[in-house]
């Protein structure tokens, strides 16, 4: 947005505006803020070696755009400056950990139980460019909610919001991880905030232990191939055979890197009515789901982030999480009615199933 204000108060003084800054983003349900400048300092060469390796796999957009990803006065020319957001998601009461021991229901990944964070954050982030384009006027302002190649958490690390756990996360010593990011890029020349030098995770390595399928290539090293939030998520084709029984009931996304990790205890509930979970999807059977018609994906999906994986894709993973269920009635039948399914890619993945029952 552009920073046209007309507004003929007298400007506070850039050193009280952070102050200010912070109190609007609270009032406006954010839970922190950072400020920092538009240098992503060794981030930038940790994506390059990340993307040599290829552990990206078919998300070939992480390559795109250049230097834009890591630079961000590439992407938006003028910025000087970075403000850092973050919102807690975490529902309440909420127990994922209790969830992922019910084998005959369905995971979801705990941000994507309510609706959609991008255009809530976006829209919260536009009223707070408003009040500081009210407060220092002639300058510009453009806000992003992982809708851009941002590097959010490297930023937020700069501005002093947590440091980046061996998990990838962005952690906080007084909130954990479940936390959605946004940032403002601005020309204005705000005083910046101390980046969060100091790791606390010392000699813990929960999160690289814990993974179900065994995705960390090491400490910072995610290797998405075999991430269970990529194979839900970001892949479309068929999961590969020998992780399918590694996922669980984890339908869409998974969350154990965070829910082991120690600082979990830190975590805050959120107060957002759009991130509390809609249509029984923290608490579901697999079955159930899995004989949704597309029109009821479509209608009970809609504004939420399970939208991304597509009917197809969702029947494939429910598909998954069927075969690792107990061998119960519910879950034989359902898979039974999927058998002729027009989709190869759900025939191979219910044919699996049934395999992995016996059948």
């Amino acid at each position: 947005m552009s920073a046209s204000s007309t507004c003929d108060k007298p400007s506070p003084e850039l050193a009280d505006l952070p102050a200010l800054i912070r109190q609007w983003a609270v009032e406006l349900g954010f839970s922190d803020v950072g400020i920092t400048t538009p240098d992503t300092g060794e981030h930038a060469t940790h994506l390059q070696d990340w993307l040599a390796e290829g552990y990206q796999g078919e998300m070939d957009y992480m390559a795109h755009y250049g230097d834009k990803r890591y630079t961000p006065t590439a992407l938006v020319p003028g910025t000087i400056r970075v403000i850092s957001v973050r919102m807690d998601y975490l529902p309440a009461p909420d127990s994922p950990k209790d969830a992922l021991t019910h084998r005959d229901r369905a995971y979801v990944t705990r941000y994507a139980l309510g609706r959609d964070y991008h255009k809530l954050i976006r829209k919260r982030l536009a009223r707070l460019a408003g009040r500081i384009d009210g407060a220092l006027n002639g300058y510009d302002y453009r806000a992003f909610v992982d809708s851009a190649p941002v590097l959010e958490r490297a930023l937020a690390q700069r501005a002093g919001l947590g440091w980046i756990g061996k998990n990838n996360m962005l952690i906080h010593p007084k909130a954990g991880s479940f936390f959605f990011l946004g940032e403002i890029f601005t020309s204005a020349p705000l005083p910046v905030d101390a980046p969060f030098e100091k790791d606390h995770c010392g000699s813990c390595s929960a999160c690289l232990d814990r993974c179900p399928t065994d995705a960390f290539a090491g400490a910072h090293k995610l290797d998405a191939r075999r991430c269970i939030s990529y194979l839900t998520i970001e892949l479309k084709g068929s999961i590969p055979e020998e992780l399918r029984a590694l996922m669980g009931n984890r339908v869409f996304g998974c969350d154990d890197c965070q829910l082991v990790c120690p600082w979990q205890k830190f975590s805050k509930p959120t107060n957002e009515q759009d991130f509390q979970p809609r249509h029984g999807l923290d608490n579901t059977d697999l079955a159930e789901l899995f004989l949704w018609t597309e029109e009821q994906f479509l209608k009970r999906t809609e504004g939420s982030a399970i939208r991304r994986t597509g009917y197809e894709g969702w029947l494939r993973n429910l598909a998954v999480g069927l075969g690792n269920a107990p061998s119960t009635i519910p879950v034989i039948e359902a898979l039974k009615k999927r058998v002729d399914h027009p989709s190869e890619m759900v025939r191979e993945h219910v044919r699996w199933a049934l395999r992995q029952h016996g059948l």
